[in-house]
């Protein structure tokens, strides 16, 4: 780095407290050397990405469409004729997908915090909240969401309760919610007890009980730090909205999966999952930003 001194027009001499004269930066000539070598490193990975990229491609185009069934399979799964057909119907219920996603969200996110909270009372009163919120996390987080989600579509229309509804799209999204906040409790919980303990000691000096240290000191820093993975859980949530077509609601599954019984053509599946990819996306580059985001902060010993 070279620091020069550059007379300033218009100015008398002493006006600037040095003759007129102020310092400007001018980088040196290994610095530019330096820069120019970054640019043209950044500019030739950026090409030979690209061109990886297309021969990639273009190798995988050819190995699928010169395999011996491709003909058959172009025709049962890539369909125009069925893609048209099956893309309004697919996005009618996706409508279905969209308002459990938000409902169950909603939901997961309120219970998994309580069942975190739970599980992180102190004393030995708490100990059977404790001990049920804990058998809660554990149970629901072994048993897989296909299975829970026939218990309570198939299960709890065939007790015949009274008040109990039958609807397969409020049974679907109360599997979806208790299998979820089990997922979310443990996320929550992590959060809490990464908060060091003198936040709380803190809190409590300065006259806060514990409830009121957990809610104002502990919980906001517990939840900021968590923000990543609990976005990764909406994202999974969001994709398994899906599997409440099982009880018959007709979401964008199930407005596949009624086309491709009369047609016999896959096509519809197809289209399904590039509604739900494109759907999932923009959500996953968020999470993507969000934590790129937080890691900065970090990095520069910001608050997190």
């Amino acid at each position: 780095m070279t620091l020069v001194k550059e007379e300033s027009a218009g100015e008398p001499e002493g006006d600037s407290g040095e003759g007129g004269a102020r310092e400007t930066y001018v980088p040196s000539w290994r610095r530019i050397e330096r820069e120019r070598y970054k640019r043209s490193r950044a500019r030739r990975a950026t090409a030979i990405a690209a061109l990886s990229t297309l021969v990639t491609g273009i190798v995988l185009y050819l190995v699928v469409v010169n395999a011996p069934g491709w003909p058959r399979t172009k025709e049962t799964f890539f369909s125009a004729q069925y893609a048209r057909e099956a893309f309004p119907k697919v996005l009618e219920g996706l409508w279905l997908n969209v308002r459990l996603l938000l409902v169950c969200g909603a939901a997961v996110l309120v219970l998994g915090m309580l069942i975190a909270v739970a599980r992180t009372l102190r004393g030995p009163v708490f100990f059977p909240l404790r001990a049920l919120a804990a058998a809660y996390t554990d149970f629901f987080r072994g048993l897989p969401l296909i299975i829970n989600l026939m218990i309570v579509v198939l299960g709890v229309p065939a007790l015949r309760l009274q008040g109990i509804t039958v609807d397969p799209v409020l049974l679907g999204g109360t599997a979806l919610t208790l299998t979820y906040s089990a997922y979310v409790a443990e996320v929550f919980r992590a959060g809490i007890e990464s908060v060091h303990p003198s936040q709380r000691a803190a809190a409590r000096s300065l006259g806060l009980n514990n409830r009121q240290a957990l809610r104002y000191v502990v919980l906001p820093q517990a939840v900021r730090r968590q923000v990543p993975p609990l976005l990764n859980d909406l994202v999974s949530l969001q994709k398994d909205t899906g599997l409440v077509s099982i009880g018959g609601a007709v979401d964008a599954v199930r407005a596949a999966d009624i086309i491709v019984g009369r047609s016999l053509n896959y096509t519809p599946y197809i289209v399904a999952g590039l509604v739900f990819v494109a759907l999932t996306i923009p959500m996953t580059r968020f999470t993507d930003w969000v934590t790129a985001r937080m890691d900065r902060r970090q990095a520069q010993g910001g608050s997190i």
